[in-house]
């Protein structure tokens, strides 16, 4: 199962980190857009079509990433609160009702509709440029396949954490500002206090009781 994961969590993050560059492609159209209209008066036929095909796909392929780093928005006020065990539980039961049938669904209503655009070539209607957006659709097959692989590495991960009490550890080469920030100061106190002193503001209110005591 170890093995497993950690194929699904590579596949995952290989995927979402190519289609991540799209970021960099889809803000040059919009910046070249931007330049074009309104300094030379020559606004694009494609730049709408391109920003929103774009984003899109990004959407769509960054969900197993997602997933794969424990990184989708979650009402966790009641879950944190319980054991791993508990929270593991609840989390396979909802995968088999939830999430596997909803990404089922996904894959094969997206193959009938990337099937039906490729069958004619379907091409943008947005702009007069004609913009070939089939290709774009068979994106959607590709994330729901993609998200439902991820999908079963997560299953193994409940199941491993209902053995052993622990979740495995996730892949973490991404983290939040504020956990990296809230994580230094630590470090840099425990460092204080391994080198026998304490910030400044934290002296400063060690001084206060014995100020008040010799008044």
């Amino acid at each position: 199962m170890l093995r497993y994961i950690a194929f699904a969590d590579d596949l995952s993050a290989w995927f979402g980190k190519v289609f991540a560059w799209g970021i960099l492609i889809m803000a040059f159209g919009v910046g070249y857009e931007v330049v074009a209209r309104y300094l030379f008066r020559a606004p694009t036929p494609w730049a709408f079509d391109l920003s929103y095909m774009l984003y899109g796909a990004i959407f769509m392929m960054a969900g197993a990433y997602t997933l794969s780093r424990n990184g989708h928005v979650r009402g966790d006020f009641i879950y944190r609160l319980w054991k791993p065990r508990t929270q593991a539980r609840l989390e396979l039961v909802l995968y088999f009702i939830f999430f596997f049938p909803g990404i089922t669904a996904l894959v094969f209503s997206g193959w009938k509709y990337a099937a039906r655009s490729w069958r004619y070539l379907e091409v943008s209607s947005n702009s007069p440029a004609g913009v070939p957006i089939f290709e774009f659709k068979a994106v959607i097959v590709a994330a729901g396949i993609l998200l439902f692989l991820q999908g079963v590495a997560q299953v193994f991960r409940c199941i491993l954490c209902i053995r052993t009490g622990e979740w495995p550890k996730q892949a973490e080469d991404v983290e939040e500002l504020e956990k990296v920030l809230l994580e230094t100061k630590s470090l840099d106190v425990l460092k204080s206090e391994d080198e026998g002193f304490l910030p400044s503001r934290e002296l400063d209110a060690g001084r206060e009781p014995r100020d008040r005591d010799a008044q």
